[in-house]
Formats: structure tokens, C-alpha cells, sequence
């Protein structure tokens, strides 16, 4: 590949990769992910950290969601799509890499500044520069990793795949708050900043060290052209241009709105357990790795359900748990309320990723750009949280939960039409159910584009 790059990445140009030809790029793939999840688990919990060391409110400390989800993921994911375009999956990862661990050992300086500085609101903006720096970088890695996760199979598994890869971004997201509640909420550490350094320099080394590994991988690059062939082949074809791709704006409008619930519903987990359950701020961020634990089991289950379940008929009924549940805690009061707060993450766990299959199947030569418009759907999760914010620090926490509530309202309408249009069915249609006539005809077209994408090969070698 050019670049640079000391090991050309192979370009898939015989059709997508089935069986243990997937083990590796996933595996790769997979570990952006868990670095995703860690990252995004530590947020949530350094939002209270600086509201009790820096002294800023509620409404102040989601200035990191803004950060994080807004500057990064709204500002920069069509620049990280755009790059996916024109260079390739690889040089887009290592892009985000190198941006992921610049920012945080940026860390290091800013929580270093914040001994013997009176003026914590100053410091509080160092961190929020910080974590604008993370975030471009994860914002490419996810325009990047979601789709290469999505095109690198087959589209019948497309949001299982995706589905499976998520997953271990939540295995991540709860070792964060643990590492939290030990090292952040316990002891002298309750109202200092020295260990935030640490932490951030660990991440750094990580991000550093997957980088060097992506480096000298021979990552499979997916062209263009393979991807439109195979949505001709399969009658799938993105007609008019990019803007007229209307599925994929209301998919953006659906991220939107889930990832703003999501990230309010997390944000706000140790206040809500600690005003409206009685629970201690330690134990409240324990809890929230519980939280994201259940969210980690959610995805794996929901991944083993879609084998068997259509994603629609799946999102169906999961959003409108999460609306119930919801409506519940913003009503509900004491430790009860808190345990229906925590199944919330069970129901949402399979969303993102459901709604990012969704919003760019059958795009062809519009995936990549697709992409970058469904990770821009992450800054939900910089609109919300303020909104919910000012809403806690006037009437509080618990009414505050109102705000999630519309959001799952909006995803619900989204997912219900598509599995409308989609003919309301429940059940994975069986392999059995394929004639062997049918797929001795669909194998033999497969071969003719197949050696038509090889000849394409050779012609651009």
C-alpha cells in the first residue's frame, strides 16, 4: 500500500472472506473496539471524578461528552470518511491510532497542572482539549473499523458480524469504571488527579502498541468496485446520489438519538444511584461496571439471537423494553429503580450496531461515505447529555431520565418501518429453504463476477 507502508496490504478482489479467512482482519478490528470501549468506559466516570475534584457542576462536566461526541465525532468523522475513501482502511486506522494516543498522553501534563492550581474550571478545559484529541482519533477508527467489519463478509451476516465485533468493546467499557472505583473514588485518591495520569499513559502505550501491529499487518483492502459488483450480483443497487440516500439519513437521525440516550443514561448512573438509591459514589461507580457488564452480555446474547431472529423484529422489541424501563426509572425511587436503570443496558446493547447495518446496506459505492454519516449519528451523545444536565441540576436526576426516553421513542420509529418494509418477519430465513437449483444458479454467476473482479485485479496491477 502506499505510504509507506513496509508490507503491501493484499486487495480482496475475488469476492468477500468467509470461514478462518476472517479470523485475523476481525481479530484486528476487534481490538480497535476494546481500546474504544475502555476509553468511552473512563468517560463517564471522570464526569463525576472532576465534578468532585475541579468543582464544576453537572451541566459543566458534560462538556466532555461535547468534547468527546461532538468536536470529535460530529466535526470530524466526514474528514476520517473521506480519508477511508481516498487511502484505504489501513492508512485510516494507523490516522486514528496515532491521534488516539497523542491525546492521551496529553493527559499526563494537564492532571500533572492541576496540583496547586486553585482555578479548576482552567484545568477542566485542559482535559476537555484532551479528550477532543481522542476522540477524532476514535472517531476514525469507528468510520473505519464498522465498516470494514460490515463489508469484509457476507451481507446476510453483516449485523451479526458487526454485532459480534461490538461486543468487545463492552468487555472493555466495564474495566474502566472498576479501575475507577479502585483507583479514583477510594482514599486520597477521592480529591486527586495524580492517577488519571497513569491511567492515561497506560492508554497511550496501548493505542502505540496496536498501532505497531496494524503497521506491519497485511490488512485485506476491500475496493470499491468489489463492493458495487456484489450488490449488482445480489439485485442491490444504490440508485441516485449520495444525498438522495434517504435510508441512510433517517439511520443517521436513529444513531442520533440512541447514542444520546446511551450516553445519558451513563453519564448520569452515579448521580442517579446516589441521589435516588442512597448508594455511595464508590459503590454507585462499581455498580456502573455492572451496568456495562450487563451491556457486554446484551450484545453477545443479542449476536446469538440474530442467528436465529431478524435484527428488525430484534430492534423491535428491545427499543420498546428500553422505552418501558425508562419511563420507569424517571418515575421510579430507591435501590429497585436503580436495578431497572442497569437492565436498560441489556435492551440497549444491540442498537448501534443494528442501525449502522441498516443504515448502509445495499450503498455500494456510497458505503465508506455511509460510514462517516453514521459515526457523525455518535454525536448524540454531545447534544443530550447537556440538555439532560440542565434539566438534573433544576429539577434533578431522576426527572432528568426524560431525556432518553424521547430518544428511544425516535429509534423505535426508525427500526419499526424498516422491519415493516422488510415484511415483518421474525424468523432467519433457513439455508434449507434455498432450492439447489437456486444456488447452483447463484454460484455460477458468483464465479462469472468473481473472474470478472480478478480480471478488474489484474488490470489495475
Amino acid at each position: 500500500m502506499a505510504g509507506g507502508i513496509p508490507t503491501a496490504a493484499p486487495t480482496l478482489t475475488g469476492g468477500y472472506l468467509t470461514g478462518r479467512a476472517l479470523i485475523f482482519p476481525l481479530s484486528l478490528i476487534i481490538s480497535l473496539f476494546f481500546l474504544w470501549g475502555f476509553s468511552y468506559g473512563l468517560l463517564d466516570v471522570l464526569n463525576k471524578h472532576f465534578q468532585t475534584v475541579l468543582g464544576i457542576t453537572r451541566l459543566e462536566s458534560t462538556g466532555l461528552q461535547v468534547m468527546y461526541f461532538g468536536g470529535g465525532y460530529l466535526l470530524f468523522s466526514p474528514i476520517a470518511a473521506e480519508v477511508l475513501k481516498r487511502r484505504g482502511y489501513k492508512q485510516t486506522i494507523l490516522m486514528g491510532l496515532t491521534l488516539y494516543s497523542l491525546g492521551a498522553i496529553l493527559f499526563w501534563p494537564v492532571a500533572h497542572s492541576a496540583n496547586g492550581n486553585s482555578n479548576g474550571k482552567a484545568v477542566f478545559g485542559g482535559f476537555c482539549a484532551c479528550t477532543l484529541v481522542i476522540a477524532c482519533g476514535l472517531a476514525t477508527l469507528e468510520t473505519a473499523a464498522n465498516s470494514y467489519a460490515i463489508v469484509i463478509g457476507k451481507p446476510e451476516s453483516a449485523s451479526a458480524r458487526l454485532q459480534f465485533c461490538q461486543s468487545w468493546n463492552g468487555v472493555a467499557s466495564f474495566i474502566g469504571p472498576l479501575i475507577a472505583s479502585k483507583y479514583f473514588f477510594s482514599g486520597e485518591n477521592q480529591d486527586s488527579l495524580t492517577n488519571v495520569q497513569y491511567v492515561y499513559l497506560a492508554v497511550s502505550c496501548a493505542g502505540a502498541a496496536v498501532a505497531v501491529l496494524f503497521f506491519f499487518a497485511r490488512l485485506p483492502e476491500i475496493p470499491e468496485a468489489v463492493i458495487e459488483d456484489e450488490d449488482q450480483a445480489h439485485g442491490h443497487v444504490a440508485l441516485g446520489s449520495f444525498w438522495k440516500q434517504y435510508n441512510m439519513w433517517f439511520a443517521f437521525g436513529a444513531q442520533l438519538c440512541y447514542v444520546g440516550a446511551q450516553v445519558t443514561i451513563a453519564t448520569f448512573f452515579i448521580n442517579y444511584a446516589h441521589e435516588n438509591g442512597g448508594i455511595s459514589t464508590s459503590k454507585a461507580s462499581t455498580m456502573l461496571s455492572y451496568a456495562l457488564i450487563t451491556f457486554t452480555v446484551g450484545r453477545f446474547f443479542a449476536t446469538a439471537l440474530a442467528m436465529v431472529l431478524t435484527s428488525g423484529f430484534i430492534m423491535v422489541v428491545y427499543t420498546l423494553c428500553a422505552i418501558a424501563l425508562t419511563a420507569y426509572v424517571s418515575a421510579g425511587h430507591g435501590a429497585a429503580s436503580v436495578g431497572v436503570l442497569i437492565a436498560i443496558f441489556f435492551f440497549e446493547a444491540p442498537m448501534y450496531p443494528t442501525i449502522f447495518a441498516m443504515g448502509t446496506k445495499n450503498l455500494g459505492r456510497h458505503t465508506r461515505r455511509a460510514a462517516g454519516v453514521l459515526v457523525m449519528g455518535v454525536s448524540g451523545g454531545a447534544i443530550f447529555p447537556p440538555i439532560q444536565g440542565a434539566i438534573a441540576d433544576a429539577k434533578g436526576t431522576r426527572i432528568s431520565y426524560i431525556v432518553p426516553l424521547v430518544g428511544f421513542v425516535y429509534v423505535l420509529v426508525y427500526v419499526g418501518v424498516n422491519w415493516v418494509r422488510d415484511g415483518m418477519k421474525i424468523l432467519q430465513p433457513k439455508a434449507s429453504e434455498t432450492s439447489v437449483g437456486d444456488e447452483s444458479s447463484e454460484k455460477e454467476n458468483d464465479n462469472a463476477i468473481y473472474e470478472q473482479r480478478e480480471k478488474k485485479g489484474d488490470d489495475m496491477a
